[in-house]
């Protein structure tokens, strides 16, 4: 006998970069369906950024070092990337169309 797995209902602000239980908590852009064990995989992400964007903060003040070849901005945008797919593959047929005519989803 196979159990379905249950799914819970969060709210993801990728503006504010917080996971919400509660949709009145906060404005939120995303509701996801998420296991269980995919829950915590989002507020690591943004948990990760934050901490990237703090070292950018502190790399601001170095001005010979260009922004562009920041590696922390890349590992920023590659977090990002993770986020939106992970939104992507738990959320409704709507949001899914939006995300995919992000530039950087194709």
């Amino acid at each position: 006998m196979v159990m379905s797995e249950q799914k819970y209902t969060m709210y993801v602000s990728v503006t504010n970069q917080q996971v919400l239980i509660d949709p009145h908590a906060s404005p939120w852009e995303y509701k996801v369906e998420v296991s269980k064990e995919a829950y915590p995989v989002f507020e690591r992400l943004f948990a990760q950024m934050d901490r990237l964007e703090f070292r950018n903060f502190l790399r601001s003040h170095l001005p010979y070092i260009p922004y562009h070849y920041d590696r922390d901005n890349h590992d920023i945008d590659r977090r990002m990337m993770k986020v939106y797919a992970l939104i992507h593959e738990y959320t409704d047929d709507e949001s899914k169309r939006f995300i995919e005519k992000l530039p950087f989803f194709r």
